[in-house]
């Protein structure tokens, strides 16, 4: 986490795979650390500690709207509603009010965020299509053009 983060992102609940890894957005095919560099016009890259220091340069905080849920698999579609245990986004906002907007990475991260937080605390809160690879439905130069709606928030480049 950055001292300072302007933009939290919020996934809806990490992958099986992230959980494994312990890293954000683990999977090869997962767009969301291209779709960073690239809006940050920075090469990609290739560590986590490279993925995570780009985030913190841009003023970049990530979270997932979830703490926890049941679910079979990674499918955001298989999460049991009635599983769902959100993450203290509210207590994270008061904390840093310098946070300038959150935005949600795809669907259910709006909607989990939509029935549990409601409250973006005075961020301007965005909308984007999800970096995930079962997102299909769009391709990398469509989810960018999207993507760069928050590049404005970013701290450098």
């Amino acid at each position: 986490m950055p001292k300072s983060p302007r933009i939290l992102i919020l996934g809806s609940m990490p992958s099986a795979r992230s959980l494994a890894a312990g890293e954000y957005y683990a999977h090869p095919r997962n767009a969301f650390w291209r779709l960073l560099a690239a809006m940050l016009e920075s090469p990609p890259p290739q560590t986590y500690a490279e993925k995570t220091a780009l985030a913190k340069r841009a003023g970049i905080a990530i979270w997932d709207v979830l703490a926890a849920c049941k679910r079979e698999g990674s499918m955001d579609s298989a999460i049991e509603p009635e599983s769902e245990t959100a993450n203290d986004i509210s207590g994270l906002l008061s904390r840093f009010p310098q946070i300038r907007a959150v935005a949600l990475n795809g669907g259910k991260a709006k909607q989990c965020f939509m029935r549990h937080v409601k409250n973006s605390g005075g961020a301007e809160l965005m909308f984007l299509p999800s970096s995930s690879p079962a997102n299909a439905r769009m391709n990398f130069s469509q989810k960018l053009a999207a993507w760069r709606k928050i590049a404005p928030f970013v701290c450098e480049k």
